[in-house]
């Protein structure tokens, strides 16, 4: 696969229309302050900048939530992104309150574990966000998206995304522009969840196989079957193909049964924020 086959990015462009899209939806319903979880990856990492840059860093509120498997270079990489951006960071550990969860699930699968976490860590942002008056910065991209990778109400659950639109490839290039710190952007992605765990192990294959099949299916609304005639895996193509169908459901509100005329998410879906 050459780089041709990767989605291409104006990284220049894309932290002004970002930082602009935060600092004005932000202001639009009033609030000065910025809430993200800042695990020591890249993503998070390219969240925390451009909120830095939108807002100031003084308004941004970084929480680093570590669990009782997380690793301990995840903990110093966020140190590391927040005294390169110039932000102050807090580390409220997340393993006491889902201990007891835990002990009654029981033998909990390393994902049911992993979901614990995620939504634990929802639960400290949103309180902080209550109590600064804060907006909640999401920082699942758009690989992760498509690809159903997040856990809902979890790691998906935000008040405004700026990552939703890029792909990974072009979270990485933005990431050398804003000036993250290399470390970070060379680690393997992991979601911190169990020990040793990793997003491509997870998949099966790379973010750049993806990011270069999804491109084709999404953007530019190629069939599966052009997409293998441009030589790339069959297999590979018809699992993502098929992620894309069934997590459907986690990039959509909740479906509410219709009874009446005017029903929310069906009929009452207007395009802007006010009115009726």
């Amino acid at each position: 696969m050459g780089p041709d086959a990767l989605p291409r990015l104006d990284a220049a462009l894309a932290e002004r229309v970002l930082v602009r899209f935060l600092r004005d939806e932000s202001a639009r319903v009033g609030m000065s302050k910025l809430v993200l979880g800042l695990s020591g990856g890249i993503d998070s990492a390219v969240a925390a900048f451009l909120a830095a840059r939108a807002v100031g860093a003084e308004n941004v509120v970084a929480i680093n939530m570590p669990a009782a498997e997380s690793s301990p270079e995840s903990r110093a990489d966020a140190e590391l992104v927040a005294a390169a951006c110039g932000i102050a960071l807090d580390v409220v550990p997340i393993a006491e309150g889902a201990a007891g969860l835990l002990a009654r699930i029981g033998d909990a699968t390393p994902l049911r574990r992993g979901n614990v976490y995620a939504r634990l860590r929802m639960i400290v942002l949103y309180d902080r966000s209550a109590a600064v008056s804060g907006l909640v910065v999401g920082t699942s991209n758009k690989t992760e998206l498509l690809l159903g990778y997040g856990t809902m109400f979890g790691d998906l659950a935000s008040a405004m995304n700026p990552l939703g639109d890029l792909w990974k490839c072009q979270v990485r290039a933005l990431a050398r522009h804003l000036g993250v710190p290399d470390r970070v952007i060379a680690k393997a992605p992991s979601a911190d969840l169990w020990s040793g765990q990793t997003d491509e192990g997870d998949f099966g294959f790379t973010y750049d196989l993806a990011d270069a099949i999804l491109s084709r299916l999404a953007d530019r609304r190629m069939p599966p079957e052009s997409v293998v005639a441009e030589g790339f895996p069959e297999p590979v193509v018809r699992r993502i193909a098929r992620m894309i169908v069934r997590s459907q459901f986690k990039r959509r509100p909740p479906l509410i049964a219709k009874l009446s005329q005017r029903t929310v998410g069906w009929e009452f879906r207007y395009p802007r924020d006010w009115g009726t």
